[in-house]
């Protein structure tokens, strides 16, 4: 079976709590989907998972070649980086209230049983 070890964080036992606490997971809740080295490129991932997006995206390219160039290359761009900025600026404010969420909730005191 499993055994659990459970040590005091108590005055002279706190050398010995450190040295076992750091084998175990801790128990923080993290319901944030990115981190500020992860943000660009997973929220623009996600975001050319819509067709939408894609299709836009395929307009841009398109415009690029001289042949079939309907309009200025950098107006075509406009739509799609005015979409993806406000989506990204949206999918940042609600990750960010997470995470206050999420420190709010790990930062709460707990009552520990002892006898």
């Amino acid at each position: 079976g499993k055994h659990r070890i459970v040590i005091p964080c108590l005055g002279h036992f706190k050398e010995e709590y450190e040295k076992v606490s750091k084998l175990y997971m801790n128990n923080k809740i993290r319901t944030t989907k990115y981190t500020l080295l992860n943000f660009l490129p997973r929220n623009l991932f996600e975001q050319f998972h819509r067709v939408a997006n894609l299709y836009f995206l395929f307009l841009v390219v398109l415009n690029w070649f001289p042949l079939v160039e309907a309009f200025q290359k950098e107006i075509t761009m406009l739509p799609l980086i005015g979409v993806l900025t406000i989506i990204a600026v949206k999918d940042g404010v609600e990750d960010y209230s997470r995470y206050k969420m999420d420190k709010q909730i790990n930062n709460l005191l707990t009552k520990v049983y002892s006898r």
